[in-house]
């Protein structure tokens, strides 16, 4: 019993002291539903090519976990010095493959800092705020980007020397094509194109027509939408 009192005294009543319990409860809530927001925004609208549900359930412990940070920090000068020494001496080697996953990464911190500063309402606001601004942004763009699809880098490999009949092929089924390389093999040639396809129809027609040509030809295709036809 002495022991469950003096508990009580030392360390429940000292957290209560630098850091209120119903405040400290409240800042998480608000911090998980906002990391939970940004997740389900970021599955759904993000253009990642990663796997973007798989991502984006770090959002809520990065962001719990800046919280718990960011509340040791404000609490106790010692503990922040400690922290700071602590940290200085870890190193984190995480591979960003897209600068949009690095956008979020940083949402998710801001959220949790502004959180563990005890500036929910803020967090509120600017998270409401930026994804807003995100979505209409993406439907603004959004018939842009549909103009861009269709823009595509075909390789070409096949036993036959004759590049004319390639190029009609090619000519007669897609609306733009222009060779970007050529490679003479021992049996055949290795061409690479910049080509644009206005419907999976013009694709598939197109296959069939190599297919056609000779046993040996083979296609590979890479949508390209950052290429200017």
């Amino acid at each position: 019993m002495d022991f469950l009192q003096e508990l009580q005294e030392r360390y429940i009543q000292e957290f209560s002291n630098n850091v209120p319990l119903a405040e400290f409860l409240f800042n998480i809530f608000i911090a998980s539903l906002l990391a939970s927001l940004v997740r389900l925004f970021y599955i759904h609208y993000g253009n990642a090519v990663s796997n973007r549900r798989r991502f984006g359930n770090n959002f809520l412990p990065l962001a719990l976990g800046t919280l718990l940070v960011i509340m040791i920090v404000k609490s106790s000068i010692a503990l922040s010095l400690g922290l700071v020494g602590a940290l200085s001496i870890v190193r984190f080697r995480a591979a960003i493959k897209d600068p949009e996953e690095l956008v979020y990464l940083f949402m998710t911190i801001g959220l949790g800092l502004a959180c563990g500063a005890n500036q929910p309402l803020l967090a509120v606001i600017a998270i409401v705020v930026i994804l807003g601004v995100l979505w209409i942004s993406k439907r603004l763009t959004g018939e842009s980007q549909q103009h861009t699809s269709g823009r595509l880098f075909l390789n070409i490999t096949t036993d036959t020397n004759d590049l004319d009949q390639v190029t009609a092929i090619l000519v007669a089924h897609l609306p733009y094509v222009e060779l970007k390389r050529l490679d003479t093999l021992e049996t055949g040639l290795d061409m690479a194109f910049v080509a644009r396809a206005d419907s999976p129809q013009q694709i598939n027609q197109l296959q069939q027509a190599l297919r056609q040509l000779s046993p040996g030809t083979r296609l590979s295709l890479l949508e390209q939408p950052e290429l200017i036809v």
